[in-house]
């Protein structure tokens, strides 16, 4: 009779702690100043858009200093079809998978090998065999693996990744789960479909990948960080908020002017909703750990939450150092703040097309 290594179902998958053991980061090589983005924009956008000059004040005051590309900065310079697109995003979206992985399983002093499930998030290109494929044979990953590839999700990828990553995880103890989010949201720069919101993403958007690797047990001491059970909230008629529009020549971006004001009049209900499915009071969170869509999201969010003004102070760190970079950046924040020697209750937070919240409790030892 054939043996199982693993059990197929846990017999109560909530009732199976499952454990950070390790986050890695990883940005692509050419550096792009804010300034210096101002001025290609300028030179490339400025004759076509009649309005440039009225959004250019957006590059200083978007409280980004640096953004990392996939390509040099050259390549921008010229018009781009589906193919040229995808044979980038191909080539530096496995990179960037590695890199990251690479780093976070060195961080849970864990090999490949270890890894029982892979879940890849990414929205900004499309490869059918799915990163994790491509970066097989790099790794070295188990032959046995289970991929989980995961499109569509935007900025919140990173939070409901890692979400879903955890419930894999919860529901056969003893597993290695390995989640990373990879995004190339440089390569969706356009010259030939001039909108507002094609300026704005050339302000804020920045290419980078994460990952974290996820252990599950029954012990109560099998990890410092403790994953919850993550939440999701989606509100009706607001498909045009944020996404991608997608014709002949690649993706072209939807990022609504209204998401700010957005966020201060209705996060802040979704957010006690979804804490209040994860049983959590609101008074009980030590610190939101939020995805830095821009200066102005996270000013509405301090607002909203009634936070003091500049108290999400990780996030426009990672906001200055590498702009908003979608799923992966929440991610980034987290690793910040749980390197500053952050403890107690978190909430890992972001919003996405949908127009959607995600919300994932994490629990710090001290």
């Amino acid at each position: 009779m054939l043996e199982m290594s693993k059990p197929l179902v846990a017999e109560r998958a909530d009732s199976t702690n499952v454990t950070l053991a390790g986050i890695g980061t990883a940005l692509p090589p050419y550096k792009l100043p804010q300034a210096m983005a101002q001025e290609y924009a300028r030179a490339l956008l400025g004759p076509r858009y009649p309005h440039f000059e009225r959004l250019a004040p957006a590059f200083e005051n978007a409280g980004v200093d640096m953004r990392h590309l996939v390509q040099p900065v050259t390549w921008y310079e010229q018009d781009h079809n589906w193919a040229d697109r995808g044979v980038a995003y191909l080539q530096a979206g496995t990179q960037m998978f590695v890199d990251s992985a690479t780093a976070a399983l060195a961080d849970a002093d864990c090999t490949a090998k270890g890894v029982d499930v892979i879940v890849t998030v990414s929205s900004t290109g499309i490869a059918t065999p799915t990163l994790e494929a491509q970066a097989f044979k790099a790794m070295g990953f188990r032959t046995d693996v289970q991929r989980v590839p995961v499109f569509g999700l935007g900025c919140a990828g990173g939070v409901t990744g890692l979400s879903l990553a955890r419930r894999l995880a919860a529901s056969r103890p003893g597993q290695t789960v390995l989640m990373v989010a990879a995004e190339a949201c440089s390569l969706s720069f356009r010259t030939d479909r001039l909108q507002k919101a094609d300026i704005i993403a050339t302000v804020l958007f920045g290419d980078g990948a994460a990952a974290v690797v996820l252990r599950s047990g029954t012990a109560v001491d099998v990890g410092k960080v403790t994953l919850g059970d993550g939440q999701e909230h989606i509100w009706p008629d607001t498909l045009g908020i944020m996404g991608w529009d997608v014709d002949e020549n690649g993706l072209g971006v939807v990022f609504d002017r209204s998401i700010p004001s957005f966020v201060e009049q209705n996060f802040r209900a979704a957010l006690i909703g979804m804490l209040e499915c994860a049983n959590i009071p609101l008074e009980a969170v030590d610190r939101f750990v939020c995805h830095p869509g821009g200066a102005k999201v996270l000013e509405a969010i301090e607002t909203t939450m009634s936070l003091p003004k500049g108290s999400l102070d990780a996030e426009r760190e990672i906001l200055r150092a590498a702009g908003n970079m979608s799923a992966p950046t929440a991610l980034f924040v987290l690793d910040r703040v749980l390197k500053s020697g952050q403890t107690g209750q978190l909430a890992l937070c972001a919003l996405g097309p949908g127009f959607t919240a995600s919300l994932l409790p994490l629990s710090v030892a001290s």
